[in-house]
């Protein structure tokens, strides 16, 4: 996995499911990143050949429900995002897939309550040690390439020394989210702190914040000098942002995300929750079409 030069599609929590990874990619996502998974929940599972489908699914024992899908047509580029607050686990997570995605990326950024009342996510930020702790032992006993996604600290020089230290542990590369924790969607992200990490460290730096249209892969790389560049919400909302042809319509990208959903057997509660995001940003969700998408019961009936 060559971390420069490319346009990534950022993890997103019950989004960054294979329908979408796929679509992104074909648009021209050069890696794709998977939802956060936490390693209490994959370590429970077992990796099974879905040949109906085609895919390697990972299915909570007891339960049969899939936390994971993939399949050999993203092995090259999906990156397994994993919420953890310890090593062992980490490491664990991660050799159970290892054999089936590309890297393994830990989540530092997530500010959301259920990472930070695990101390996952964001929780991370102010326990270098932990952080230390979880990214040698993955880069000790893994094959494959580690990285991981931070936000801002309160300073750009506390930013950078966590950024050196977490380079030291010998990850492949390191995304910034150029936010605060406490920061919402709507502030406008920090490109100049992302900067300030880029000239710090030497491995690749993955810029994300604000990519909303093609053109931004290459206004935050000229502002930032990061290597690469991740979009989250830009490409939710239509993942042709990765056409250097050019955007199409929103229609025409719901439509194959969901022919893509029913092609990979997604979960339909997954289906609805992306197809709300991806409308919202378009129209009232008042619409008669979206209150039949919501009584809906199979992605054909969406359809």
């Amino acid at each position: 996995m060559d971390y420069r030069n490319k346009k990534i599609l950022a993890p997103m929590v019950r989004v960054g499911t294979l329908p979408l990874r796929l679509l992104a990619a074909e648009y021209g996502a050069d890696i794709t990143y998977g939802e956060e998974i936490v390693d209490h929940k994959i370590i429970k599972c077992e990796r099974r050949i879905n040949e109906h489908l085609g895919s390697t699914d990972f299915v909570e024992k007891g339960t049969e429900s899939v936390v994971f899908r993939t399949c050999d047509q993203e092995k090259n580029r999906v990156v397994f995002q994993i919420g953890t607050s310890n090593a062992v686990r980490a490491l664990t997570a991660a050799q159970l897939v290892c054999n089936d995605v590309a890297a393994v990326d830990i989540n530092m950024g997530c500010p959301k309550a259920f990472s930070l009342s695990g101390g996952m996510g964001a929780a991370l930020l102010s326990k270098p040690e932990l952080i230390s702790d979880i990214l040698t032992t993955l880069r000790r006993n893994l094959s494959l390439p580690v990285t991981c996604k931070i936000r801002l600290l309160k300073s750009p020089h506390d930013t950078v020394e966590l950024a050196r230290r977490i380079e030291k542990t010998g990850v492949d590369a390191i995304a910034v989210h150029g936010r605060y924790v406490l920061d919402r969607p709507r502030d406008p992200a920090k490109w100049n702190g992302i900067a300030d990490v880029v000239s710090a460290l030497s491995i690749p730096v993955i810029a994300n914040g604000d990519v909303f249209e093609y053109d931004d892969f290459q206004r935050i790389k000229s502002a930032t000098g990061a290597s690469s560049v991740m979009a989250a919400r830009g490409a939710l909302w239509n993942p042709s942002i990765f056409s250097p042809e050019g955007e199409v319509s929103y229609e025409v990208t719901q439509k194959e995300y969901i022919r893509k959903c029913i092609l990979w057997d997604n979960d339909i509660r997954s289906t609805k929750h992306t197809l709300r995001d991806m409308k919202s940003h378009y129209s009232s969700l008042e619409v008669p079409e979206w209150r039949a998408v919501v009584k809906s019961e199979t992605t054909a009936e969406i359809a």
